[in-house]
């Protein structure tokens, strides 16, 4: 049972922002952002924070949006109406409360239910970002100073489906990937999904596994055989 989730994407100071960028884009815009293992909240470094935004928007603006059976179409409308109307509660929410939009930010010229790909920054705990999953193309900047601190953040959701992060560091990688609560966990990658793995989530985002053989044991019964007096 699959639950939805609040995928948190974490950048720390050492990380490859080339590789990570390429991983935020692959996880926050596919699908334009209606998966729900794509990137909710992303949570970079403090010293790496403007040059990832920075290179971060260099990105989004050559995503192409449009008819995905079109070729080179980066990105397609969202699912309806309501669809809309929450990627928009989410940036008037966080801008009310002190959020900048760098990019994006508006229903996408092309009319019906597509919508500019945005980041926002300045992001904080309080916003709806935050608690809520936005379901489309907005990304949302969070800001951190230690590596306890990123865990915190990245944990402090009631869901727990997908995680990633970027590191170079492999005692930090580690320690991350043991602090982080989540069924899926993409380590310098932003593309977690296959069919050979494990697919599942912890805390509220459900329970079991689909895929490899973990996921066979969701239809298999267990029989346990108890021999005695095999020596009489």
């Amino acid at each position: 049972m699959e639950l939805g989730g609040n995928a948190p994407f974490v950048v720390f100071d050492d990380a490859d922002l080339d590789a990570a960028v390429e991983g935020a884009i692959a996880s926050k815009y596919r699908n334009a952002g209606q998966t729900c293992v794509c990137a909710n909240r992303l949570i970079i470094q403090s010293g790496v924070y403007d040059a990832f935004a920075e290179k971060l928007v260099a990105a989004v603006k050559k995503l192409k949006v449009g008819n995905g059976l079109e070729p080179d179409v980066d990105q397609g409308p969202l699912i309806d109406q309501s669809a809309l109307a929450k990627v928009e509660d989410h940036i008037q929410d966080a801008v009310s409360h002190g959020a900048r939009v760098l990019l994006g930010g508006k229903r996408h010229p092309l009319g019906q239910t597509f919508f500019e790909p945005t980041i926002v920054v300045d992001v904080t705990a309080k916003m709806k970002v935050a608690r809520e999953e936005t379901f489309g193309p907005l990304a949302p900047l969070f800001r951190f100073e230690t590596d306890e601190e990123a865990v915190q953040l990245a944990n402090d959701t009631e869901f727990g489906l997908a995680s990633y992060f970027y590191s170079r560091d492999i005692g930090r990688i580690w320690r991350a990937a043991e602090g982080l609560e989540s069924g899926i966990v993409g380590i310098n990658t932003g593309l977690v999904s296959n069919e050979v793995a494990p697919f599942g989530g912890v805390k509220q985002s459900g329970i079991g596994r689909e895929g490899s053989h973990y996921g066979m044991d969701e239809f298999v019964e267990v029989k346990y055989l108890c021999f005695g007096g095999l020596d009489r």
